[in-house]
């Protein structure tokens, strides 16, 4: 099934139902979104000459506009590329050119970063209103293992790399929503105070599906008094969030319990137990934590509303330390290095089985086959299993650093460290952080006298402003193993046991 029909059911059944909010503004009812959808198909189709599958890009921070761009390219049988807003201009040129979109939409805060992509069209420009004027026509038959939205996530090298989420991924993660977090109907809503790109325009489809309302902030910035204002606005709330918004949520001057609030779906990253006794405090046993990945999108494991409401059982605090179990439809298991079963509470790589694993990477059979092999989504997470199948995340391979729930990759920002000529040798690491989760710590050995100013500059050049380092720390030595390769591990106790070298803080 083509995913727009999730659209056009309910767009047929409940044309004048508010499918779409600014703040505390309805701008689109069901009908309305469906047929502007439908124009503009037909019309950037008809203009740039797209042919199925072709895809198109989305660099948008989050807008009313992003789901009408999405759901055209459905309706055109069209591949989406929605790119995190955040990303330095290099990194967009590179997402754009991997995956040769042939167009890209784009809100007006960012066309400066995409001046030398050549077809850009501005959100509520007379550009985009022009395409809105073509007749529409049938929404295009897709296959169900066709592209829907590739999501580009980043690699043990540092290239980001994208992801190919079907049609049937899509609708698996959906329908998944409704067995294992909740219940849907016209009325609901969804707060989208998290990226469009990322999570919570994924969670935008069971919402369109059950015809309820998205709401977009205001502010163009995640602001947890504007959330606490929107949740006693709307009626039946839920939004997602990585653990960091919810911390802030917690810190803010605005925090009340929110009367209307249905559901906190949280993941992207680990949340301290006692950040979770504090949220539970708060909001109510409204809770539920998901374990996924951008190759298999929101969907491994899940931990329950009914788990976060029993203070009373003995193993509440482990639990609530755990992801979860296995979501409906879903198969995780815990591996030695030769992909066999390891024991209950042994440590080893997390894999996945399901409908919604990813088809595979764009253009990268030799990845697709390694992330895929055996059948097995290998997910580079180490986790262990409990005798009542709860999975616990004990560490990460690959040296990932999860900061506001943004994966960060240290080589990609070792790799522009180096290209200093100060700058002999460097290693970065993930330093606790008790609002981001992690930030992001280099440590460099210089052949030559540099400041910290200067590597901060040559990163802003080069990379994303969140992926940076919050500090440099200047060494004598990397420590190294037999073999030469550096201790990341010794790096992170150095961080707990000293403040090292002068550096920089963000």
């Amino acid at each position: 099934m083509n995913l727009v029909q999730l659209l056009a059911r309910s767009a047929h059944r409940l044309p004048d139902a508010p499918a779409l909010a600014r703040g505390t503004r309805v701008v689109a009812t069901y009908g309305e979104v469906a047929q502007r959808a439908a124009r503009l198909a037909a019309g950037m189709t008809r203009k740039f000459g797209l042919a199925p599958g072709e895809r198109v890009a989305l660099a948008m921070k989050n807008h009313a506009r992003f789901y009408e761009v999405l759901f055209a390219c459905w309706h055109a049988g069209l591949a989406a590329v929605p790119m995190n807003a955040k990303l330095h201009p290099r990194e967009f040129a590179y997402i754009l050119g991997n995956s040769a979109a042939k167009l890209c939409f784009v809100t007006p805060d960012l066309e400066s970063a995409l001046t030398a992509f050549p077809n850009v069209i501005v959100c509520d420009s007379p550009a985009y209103e022009a395409l809105l004027a073509a007749e529409s026509s049938p929404a295009a038959p897709v296959d169900p293992d066709d592209t829907a939205w590739l999501f580009y996530t980043s690699g043990t090298t540092g290239l980001p790399k994208g992801a190919m989420l079907t049609h049937r991924n899509l609708l698996f993660m959906t329908q998944a929503y409704f067995s294992d977090i909740d219940t849907l109907a016209p009325g609901d809503t969804i707060l989208h105070a998290a990226p469009l790109s990322h999570g919570s325009g994924l969670y935008g489809l069971p919402h369109f599906a059950a015809g309820a309302l998205n709401v977009i902030p205001e502010g163009s910035q995640f602001e947890p008094a504007e959330v606490f204002e929107l949740l006693e606005a709307w009626p039946n709330v839920s939004f997602f969030a990585a653990p960091t918004m919810i911390v802030r949520l917690l810190a803010s001057r605005a925090a009340r319990p929110p009367a209307k609030l249905k559901t906190i779906t949280y993941g992207g990253a680990p949340m301290y137990v006692a950040d979770s006794l504090r949220a539970i405090e708060l909001f109510g046993p409204r809770l539920y934590q998901l374990f996924g990945q951008g190759e298999s999108p929101m969907t491994i494991t899940g931990l329950p509303q009914s788990v976060h409401a029993e203070r009373h059982h003995p193993r509440f605090l482990e639990r609530l330390a755990s992801c979860g179990f296995a979501r409906a439809g879903v198969e995780v298991r815990v591996v030695n290095d030769e992909d066999r079963d390891l024991p209950q509470g042994e440590v080893g790589e997390i894999v996945t089985r399901s409908d919604c694993v990813m088809r595979g990477y764009w253009q990268d059979p030799g990845a697709s086959a390694q992330a895929l092999r055996g059948g097995w989504l290998h997910t580079g997470d180490m986790g262990s299993l409990d005798d009542e199948n709860f999975l616990t995340l004990r560490d990460r391979s690959k040296d990932l650093i999860i900061s506001g729930g943004a994966n960060i990759y240290p080589r990609e920002v070792e790799e522009v460290l180096l290209r200093h000529p100060a700058v002999a040798e460097c290693s970065v690491v993930g330093r606790a952080h008790p609002e981001w989760g992690e930030e992001v710590v280099a440590f460099v050995v210089a052949r030559d006298k540099v400041s910290p100013a200067e590597l901060d500059a040559l990163c802003l050049e080069q990379i994303a402003r969140f992926k940076r380092p919050r500090e440099y720390i200047f060494t004598e030595a990397l420590p190294k193993n037999n073999y030469g390769k550096v201790l990341k591990t010794e790096l992170r106790l150095r961080l707990q046991t000293t403040a090292g070298a002068p550096g920089v803080s963000a």
